[in-house]
């Protein structure tokens, strides 16, 4: 059975940097919770992150066009690279894990859901969603 698509990638990697990347989390939100000036600018940030998909996208095409031209102009056996580097590709898509995961994790890239947790933290800090509970509220008192 394939792993679901939001815990593939913490599911392959370690639990140390799994934890370090939770801790750097929670050491964000407490921040800003001292800071919320600061809050706005933190979600710009987050906007411009590069997720661990993205991050993947970018290094594979990158090694598959590099390993393509250096097949056509130096050496066929060079062609061998971009066909690694789709396995491994296709290896992620299915299974969350290639070989360039740990290291991009190490280095502290996240997923997309990593990034969305430390987003709406933020957003319910600074109160966007203080008016739709207000609201929830309401309707449920109304009704009941």
């Amino acid at each position: 059975m394939l792993p679901s698509t939001a815990n593939r990638v913490p599911a392959h990697t370690a639990a140390k940097i799994n934890r370090r990347i939770e801790r750097q989390i929670e050491t964000n939100i407490n921040y800003y919770a001292e800071h919320p000036h600061e809050i706005d600018q933190r979600l710009r940030e987050l906007d411009q992150e590069w997720d661990i998909e993205r991050t993947l996208e970018a290094n594979a095409s990158t090694l598959a066009l590099g390993g393509t031209l250096l097949g056509a102009f130096v050496d066929r056996r060079l062609l061998v690279l971009p066909a690694l580097v789709t396995a491994f590709l296709l290896q992620h898509a299915l299974q969350g894990w290639c070989p360039p995961i740990p290291i991009f994790r190490r280095r502290g890239v996240r997923t997309a859901e990593e990034i969305a947790r430390e987003r709406y933290a933020l957003k319910a800090l600074r109160g966007d969603f203080s008016s739709a509970q207000t609201s929830a509220a309401g309707r449920a008192r109304a009704s009941g």
